[in-house]
């Protein structure tokens, strides 16, 4: 089981002044519910190297057991501070895609060529393509073999208005994923705010927050019958 896990390269939250990046439990709650089913991981990034972790992630109310393990795993560290690029990365090499959100994709993965490709090269070949929170955000511009959207005709869910709403970034952040989702046609499905919601159509599987990361991951593993 190789699974290739495309993070952001992006750190400014806009013109706020503000940091942001990945959140870091939709990283490390994933990697390792991959890495315990026995999963090789790629870490990837549009620029490679070390990514920007948002750091409302890592203060203590962020934390979790997966994000403390994150970070005290020799193995995971070291990975994570030497992502690949996307250069030459091909579908074929792994068996599915998995994006961890943080606000960081709606600025870059979202409009990164070499994401979308990936993204449509897997979905041609039916492997998994996964995204949690603001991950799906990689998701607005990739399209089917027959050039409709992705999501057009899908039941998905990503970060609601209303949690956006409710971190007061609806007026700084590129785009909503749920009215992108709705607008291209996708049937946008959300449970209460915060609470965890994993949502499948076929290959496609998408969590709504940060709490949806394990069911998220869980639903690739079962995707991959491990």
């Amino acid at each position: 089981m190789r699974i290739l896990m495309i993070v952001t390269s992006h750190d400014k939250m806009g013109d706020t002044g503000h940091k942001t990046g990945i959140w870091l439990e939709e990283l490390a709650a994933p990697y390792f519910r991959f890495r315990d089913a026995g999963a090789d991981i790629t870490l990837a990034s549009p620029k490679g190297g070390q990514p920007p972790l948002d750091p409302n992630s890592q203060v203590p109310d962020a934390l979790t057991e997966a994000t403390k393990r994150f970070e005290g795993d020799e193995e995971a560290q070291k990975a994570f501070a030497n992502t690949v690029t996307l250069d030459g990365l091909k579908a074929n090499d792994y068996d599915a895609l998995f994006y961890p959100g943080g606000h960081g994709p709606l600025w870059d993965l979202a409009i990164d060529a070499k994401s979308i490709a990936l993204i449509e090269t897997f979905v041609a070949q039916d492997k998994p393509v996964a995204a949690v929170c603001h991950g799906p955000a990689a998701f607005v511009n990739a399209k089917t073999k027959d050039g409709k959207p992705l999501v057009a005709g899908k039941k998905v869910t990503g970060f609601t208005n209303d949690e956006e709403k409710a971190v007061g970034l609806e007026k700084v952040v590129p785009l909503l994923i749920e009215d992108e989702f709705t607008k291209q046609g996708g049937l946008y499905e959300r449970a209460d705010m915060w609470a965890s919601h994993a949502v499948v159509d076929g290959k496609l599987v998408t969590g709504q927050n940060p709490a949806s990361s394990d069911a998220a991951a869980d639903e690739v593993i079962k995707l991959l019958g491990k």
